[in-house]
């Protein structure tokens, strides 16, 4: 089994217009691949939930604030491939950066308000192109459905924030985060962790789910917080940007 491989609107656009005629509802996962088991939840959730999925892989480099970030993310088309095939997802879609950003193209979608503060305030212009590049993406696929993750809870937020202000007829669909069994929450930059960065890693969730619990059962939410802040240090981790606690739709 294998899964079909598009690399152009056109071509994307003519499949997408075949569904549409035999009245197919089509979801869309976006992805910048190196996919793991919390990907693969996304493409099982949507194809409970639609007639064709689309998954897309783009690293997209308008949502990097660094050129060794973004020459340093890996790439592995072949194997993401084979990890969708048997999944039953419809199309892999895998433009170039000319496809997806061809000469001249100079508009930037910006997002206010969710996206500042959190990681918009140590990230400067990443929601800008998380929010560009998705546009696109439900522009191009013309999905009735898209799928993401509540780990990048802020990115979430954003994206329905986009949708909803620019009138795009797409629904928004929250998955659960998947974690390792130690706890860490799956993600493709996983496999940039030293081993040691690895071990450590883990007890970032524990704190958390640790304060969180607390702050449940009404113990002060500020000596809280500064107790998980100093714990987060005493784990070994270098630097922590933010810590805060906000209302879901905060």
């Amino acid at each position: 089994m294998s899964i079909s491989i598009v690399r152009t609107v056109a071509e994307l656009r003519r499949t997408e217009a075949a569904w549409r005629s035999e009245g197919l509802k089509v979801a869309v996962v976006p992805t910048m691949g190196t996919l793991h088991e919390g990907h693969l939840s996304l493409v099982r959730a949507a194809l409970e939930r639609a007639d064709r999925v689309i998954v897309t892989l783009f690293v997209n480099p308008k949502q990097f604030n660094s050129a060794a970030d973004l020459a340093a993310y890996p790439r592995t088309e072949h194997e993401d491939a084979t990890k969708l095939a048997p999944l039953g997802a419809h199309i892999l879609y895998v433009p170039d950066g000319a496809e997806m950003y061809p000469d001249g193209f100079a508009t930037t979608v910006s997002v206010g308000g969710v996206s500042e503060g959190l990681c918009g305030a140590f990230r400067p212009g990443h929601f800008d192109g998380v929010a560009t590049v998705v546009a696109k993406l439900f522009l191009q696929t013309g999905a009735d459905l898209a799928f993401f993750g509540e780990k990048d809870f802020q990115q979430l937020h954003v994206v329905r924030r986009l949708a909803r202000d620019l009138d795009i007829p797409i629904d928004i669909v929250a998955c659960p985060t998947v974690r390792e069994e130690d706890s860490l929450a799956m993600s493709s930059r996983n496999v940039r962790l030293s081993p040691s960065e690895r071990q450590v890693a883990p007890k970032l969730a524990e704190i958390l789910f640790e304060a969180a619990a607390r702050i449940a059962g009404r113990a002060p939410v500020d000596a809280t917080l500064d107790e998980a802040r100093a714990a987060i240090a005493a784990a070994g981790f270098a630097r922590i940007e933010y810590l805060e606690l906000r209302a879901e739709e905060d």
